[in-house]
Formats: C-alpha cells, structure tokens, sequence
C-alpha cells in the first residue's frame, strides 16, 4: 500500500505541488462548497491511480485544489461506500492520500436519518462519537506500521478542539448544531423501522452509510477530525416515511448555505490559531 500511496501522491503533485493544511470530504451536504473554493487544480478520480470511481449519483468523483478563506485545501467532491462493492480499505484509500499530501485535518460531511426524538428534518448534527456497525474494518490485516499503530486508540475518534470551535461558530452565528453519535451501517437500502430503533437502542443519535471507516483510518495516521450530518430523514416512530435518495439530495442541497459557512469559518479559525492539535 506504501507504493501505491506514493504513486498517487506523486500524480497529484505533479498537477499541483500544493502542500493543502485541511482535506475536506465533500459528501452530502457540502457539495456545492467547490463554488467557494478558488480552485487551481481539478483531478478526476479516474486519472489517479490506485483511486476507485464514485459511482453515487451527486458524487462528481474529483478531486479539488486550492484555497478557502485563503487557507490551503484539497476537497474530495464525492467519496466511495462500502455498498458501492469497494472494500473497507479501498474507500478509504484517498483519506491515506490526503494524509501524505501534507493534510493537518479532515473535515467530513454527510447524510444521515435521525433516531432521537428530538432532531427535525433539515437539522445539522456535530458527530461527537461512532458505532462501526459495517462488516468490515479498514484496519482488518496485517498492519502498516509506518502508516499507524496496530491498536489504534480511539477514545477520541472526533476532534474535542475542533469540536469546540464550531460549537462557538454557531452558537455566535445563531445556528442551531444538534450533537450526537452516528452508526454507520452497509446500505444500499435505507433502514426498516425495526433498524432504526437498533440503533436508537445501541445509543445511536443518527444513522448512515458512510464517514466511519474513514474517520478510523485517520485516527489510525493521526489525523484530527471533524464530521458533520444533515438529518435528511427521521427514523423515529410515528415520523418515519418512504424516502428516495433524490428527496435526501434535495433536503442535504437546502442545508447546505449552513454547512458551508460553518466549515469556511472553521477553517478560518484554525489558521488565526495557529494550530490545532
């Protein structure tokens, strides 16, 4: 994996020498941030090697350079999925890219349906905490030493810094920042009543199909993180109702002007600190 790390390193260098401060996960929710971005270099997946292609409708399956806020990033516009028939290891081979690129944090976004009772549709949850309920692990064979430890700690999967940050961006920009834990399950198929109160019961706040492998990878390399939900469906009962992806798209696409201005004030914050450990 080394070499194969190296390659893609190399290839993406050799479009923009760079050297990007925050990787930032583009998923749902946080799509349309590249008109934000004062992009100097775009690379399409496909021309990177060893990357795999988004297959996921409204994941355009790039990857983005340049600057926010006049802070260094590089943006994956689209991720991959274990149900995309990826292995846990080959989604989250960009996070290992990213790292060697030069990246200090990784910012990631997502959709995912609420379970607590409290969340509305359209509410921005701060993933404080996780549950891999996936049937694979990133980690799972014979360990890298040079990439990480073999037992990862992981009592601190999210940022506490990072996290405080945004708590005082939205609360001195009166956005309301739900908080929770998030249970990543296999998809495709959205969840059955019955799933959605298994989680709820495993002390689950939120539920979807991505962000967690990717987070432990991290982890792994040490890399701070921060991850943020748009509550795109409700899976309490009495609330839950037949939702296509579209009506996630549309939903995750009208939170998206919150999530953008969180993340670029973040980003902002970080760098007038100086540094974040």
């Amino acid at each position: 994996m080394l070499k194969q790390i190296q390659e893609a390193k190399n290839h993406i260098e050799s479009k923009n020498n760079s050297k990007p401060l925050v990787g930032i996960i583009l998923g749902s929710g946080l799509g349309n941030l590249t008109s934000q971005i004062e992009i100097e270099t775009t690379i399409p997946y496909s021309q990177i090697p060893h990357f795999p292609v988004s297959t996921v409708e409204g994941h355009q399956g790039q990857l983005i350079l340049g600057k926010l806020n006049n802070v260094q990033i590089v943006a994956m516009q689209g991720r991959f999925h274990y149900y995309e028939g990826y292995s846990a290891k080959q989604c989250t081979f960009p996070i290992r890219v990213l790292k060697a690129l030069g990246i200090n944090q990784l910012i990631l976004s997502n959709a995912s349906g609420g379970v607590n009772e409290k969340f509305e549709i359209g509410d921005i949850m701060l993933i404080t905490d996780h549950i891999n309920l996936l049937p694979d692990n990133p980690l799972r064979g014979k360990n890298i030493d040079e990439l990480g430890p073999r037992f990862p700690d992981m009592s601190e999967p999210y940022s506490n810094k990072l996290n405080g940050i945004i708590r005082t961006i939205a609360s001195s920009n009166k956005i309301t920042l739900r908080e929770g834990v998030y249970a990543a399950l296999s998809g495709p198929t959205y969840e059955t009543p019955a799933e959605y109160n298994y989680v709820r019961v495993l002390g689950a706040d939120a539920v979807g199909m991505s962000t967690v492998p990717e987070v432990i990878v991290a982890n792994h390399m040490g890399l701070p993180c921060l991850a943020l939900s748009i509550i795109t469906d409700l899976g309490v009962k009495g609330k839950i109702v037949e939702i296509s992806h579209e009506e996630v798209q549309e939903i995750a696409k009208n939170t998206e002007p919150k999530m953008t201005f969180l993340i670029k004030e973040l980003i902002s914050s970080i760098y007038s600190l100086k540094s974040v450990n």
